[in-house]
């Protein structure tokens, strides 16, 4: 019985479940198409005619990860509680994360002449942020008012979250992740009559 060769989404699903484990295997520096092509059980030209050069296949690598562990935050009817699931959910996902950037941070940065900000806006791009529609439905509340989420504010606990474990390789601890959202984002957005 013949192979049937592998097109479209199913192809790509394959080379980029390759890519993934090539990169946590040997890194972004240990990162070559052809050992993805070997992995994936096809040839460096098919890898070459999707993605032109390493950093771009480890952006789309890394943007098919974040996909996949999409998270997603249930109606709790209540913010706090669904911020603070938000961070638990998010500290889940962040070890393999964090520990893949530090193997291939300084790397991929010095050969693509980019910053960390940069890849965040490759990977994600103007799509909304997680927290946007648990801000949505705080609004329709009446929990938080909806003039305080401004740009500052609504990024804020991700950037807090992000920012602990790229320099922690760990997630923030849940009493720090309480006090962000108590201490800090709480008292900046709520509405006055709460």
């Amino acid at each position: 019985m013949m192979k049937t060769r592998r097109r479209g989404a199913e192809l790509e699903e394959a080379l980029l479940e390759a890519a993934w484990q090539e990169l946590e295997e040997r890194g972004y520096a240990g990162l070559t198409m052809e050992n993805v092509a070997t992995r994936a059980g096809t040839s460096r030209p098919v890898i070459a005619r999707r993605w032109r050069s390493k950093a771009e296949l480890t952006i789309a690598t890394l943007r098919h990860q974040i996909q996949k562990r999409q998270i997603v935050i249930a109606d709790q009817g209540d913010l706090r509680t669904e911020l603070l699931d938000y961070l638990a959910q998010a500290s889940k996902r962040i070890t393999e994360i964090t520990a893949l950037f530090s193997l291939f941070s300084s790397e991929f940065f010095s050969e693509t002449s980019t910053t960390p900000q940069d890849l965040r806006n490759a990977m994600v791009g103007n799509r909304p942020t997680i927290a946007g529609p648990i801000l949505e439905r705080a609004v329709a509340r009446g929990e938080i008012d909806a003039g305080k989420l401004k740009p500052p504010f609504i990024d804020l606990l991700a950037n807090l979250f992000r920012g602990y474990a790229v320099m922690n390789f760990a997630p923030p601890p849940p009493g720090l992740q309480e006090s962000w959202v108590d201490d800090i984002f709480l008292p900046l957005v709520r509405s006055k009559t709460i």
